[in-house]
């Protein structure tokens, strides 16, 4: 998405889509073509896309970094200190847009897709009747009243093209995300402050090692324990929002 009024859309979205490239190229190459040299599940791709944009991208020390070229790009920021812009792209209000929700309410999104789609599947639900359900059940969740289908069933690529079923895969990647930033801070004790130079060689030299090279050779589950210390959690995630937003 691209709103020439806020370029942060457009930047955390290409962050996000980053953050699947790193993993990706982090691939061991003698594996390439062969089951082997592929991630190793959706939720451990979407781990990476939301730590780059999320941990890393939301972070205050990003801003500490990058204020400074920001500004120069669009001089009205220069009004702005660093923790200011830290707090505008951290502002938490429900919204009719998942992928320019805030971290508190992203996951609602999530849960309002994966209830419909069972609908659907168990044949609940009449594709037909979508809309109408959507619209009812965000209200409820949201308190937000949708008025036209771009801003509601019809926003996201995924159902257009078959991906019934991929939405909880960001839910799992907010929680692997959670969990390996976690991990990754206490075993490198540098890395906020190496993320406020713009320096973020440690930490994906960090996920190249733990996430990357590994490719599909263990199950999500055995390569979060293998990198954490334990299977995928969802206390991490609710902590780190605790922590931020609380």
């Amino acid at each position: 998405r691209y709103d020439e009024k806020n370029f942060a859309q457009s930047l955390y979205g290409v962050m996000h889509e980053a953050g699947h490239g790193l993993y990706e190229q982090g691939l061991l190459e003698e594996h390439y073509g062969t089951p082997l040299g592929s991630a190793a599940s959706l939720g451990i791709h979407e781990s990476q896309s939301r730590l780059w944009e999320n941990h890393v991208g939301r972070s205050p020390a990003f801003w500490e970094h990058w204020h400074p070229v920001a500004c120069e790009h669009f001089p009205d920021l220069k009004k702005f200190s660093p923790a200011q812009i830290s707090a505008a792209v951290n502002r938490v209000s429900p919204s009719f847009i998942r992928v320019e929700a805030d971290q508190v309410t992203y996951d609602l999104h999530i849960i309002l897709r994966f209830e419909i789609e069972v609908k659907l599947i168990e044949g609940a639900l009449n594709v037909a009747d979508v809309p109408a359900c959507w619209n009812e059940e965000f209200e409820k969740m949201f308190g937000l009243k949708v008025t036209k289908d771009s801003d509601g069933c019809l926003q996201d690529i995924h159902w257009s093209i078959g991906a019934l079923g991929y939405f909880p895969t960001y839910t799992l990647g907010n929680l692997n995300a959670a969990q390996l930033m976690r991990r990754a801070t206490s075993e490198l004790p540098s890395l906020e402050s190496e993320l406020a130079r713009g320096d973020y060689a440690g930490l994906l030299k960090w996920l190249r090692e733990k996430v990357h090279r590994h490719g599909s050779r263990h199950t999500p589950s055995e390569l979060m324990k293998l990198a954490t210390g334990e299977p995928t959690q969802s206390t991490h995630h609710l902590e780190y929002l605790r922590k931020k937003f609380a």
